[in-house]
């Protein structure tokens, strides 16, 4: 079994540089699907979307684009009410399937993205709570990201790969600044070979866990090609444990996550289009601005 391997990013609506001149945002994604596969939607995350905004993104985009969709932030319990964390009301669980069913019913509904918070630990409530993701879903593809560093812990490591080998759903690779408990190590773990899904966020160890004005201050980081070639054994093995591999990029700050994706996609010979009039420039400083790695087409 040797996977197919497609790239992406967490996210249409940024990647400055990017969209040539003239590009409303409106037309963004169908300009984005020209040559990426794949995206995760994260806007999601802030706002459930009515089913006719998904519906227009499926209209949007060719036959074969797919969509990994971002949990409302209460499923994913980063809603808290007294600094405790809430359960979603039954309304926001209504809503966030009301706005999977077009992407599902057009055939590009990948997979639902569960990212939760830092403060998400291990203790059995924890462990039930990602046990009954499976029941909100039976029967779509799921990633769970953990940012809690208490769940890699050798012991409890093997218990959550357990929980989510049973559930079907998939763990969630990283490639992300280690810095303190709100940081999840690199452990390259297969809990559901139907996907395996890897989110580059940089390494800008600085800024992890600054409270920026946008999410691109955090995540500002371009990643050096040797660094991405760093990762081409564990994708090569990875592809073989599964059917299918998604590397999303998350350094979504100036057009990095785009840049890196395009570079990601050469590495790997995977045939992705380029934008017009690219020149490759491989030294630049990853976390200097305004510097763009390549000069893209007006």
């Amino acid at each position: 079994m040797v996977g197919r391997i497609l790239v992406g990013t967490c996210n249409w609506s940024d990647h400055q540089g990017f969209y040539p001149k003239g590009v409303a945002p409106a037309d963004r994604l169908a300009y984005y699907a020209r040559f990426f596969p794949l995206v995760e939607v994260d806007t999601t995350y802030y706002g459930i979307p009515p089913p006719e905004r998904s519906a227009s993104w499926a209209r949007a985009t060719p036959d074969g684009f797919l969509f990994n969709v971002k949990a409302y932030r209460s499923l994913t319990y980063h809603e808290r009410e007294a600094g405790v964390p809430r359960e979603p009301t039954l309304e926001e669980e209504s809503d966030f399937a009301a706005c999977l069913v077009p992407l599902r019913e057009s055939g590009k509904l990948r997979a639902i993205h569960y990212q939760f918070p830092p403060w998400f630990g291990v203790s059995p409530l924890n462990l039930d709570r990602l046990a009954r993701i499976r029941e909100r879903h039976p029967d779509d593809l799921i990633i769970a990201e953990l940012r809690n560093r208490s769940w890699a812990a050798p012991e409890r490591f093997a218990q959550l790969v357990d929980l989510l080998s049973e559930s079907r759903v998939s763990l969630c690779l990283v490639d992300e600044p280690q810095v303190g408990s709100g940081s999840f190590p690199r452990l390259d773990e297969v809990t559901d070979p139907r996907l395996v899904a890897v989110r580059f966020h940089g390494r800008n160890t600085g800024a992890w866990y600054a409270q920026g004005k946008t999410s691109g201050d955090r995540f500002n980081y371009l990643y050096r090609p040797e660094e991405l070639r760093e990762w081409e054994p564990s994708i090569r093995q990875l592809a073989s444990e599964s059917e299918e591999l998604h590397l999303l990029f998350n350094n979504n700050r100036s057009n990095y996550a785009v840049v890196n994706g395009l570079q990601m996609a050469g590495i790997l010979d995977l045939g992705l289009p380029l934008p017009e009039s690219i020149e490759e420039e491989d030294d630049q400083d990853p976390v200097e601005e305004p510097l763009l790695p390549f000069n893209w087409a007006d």
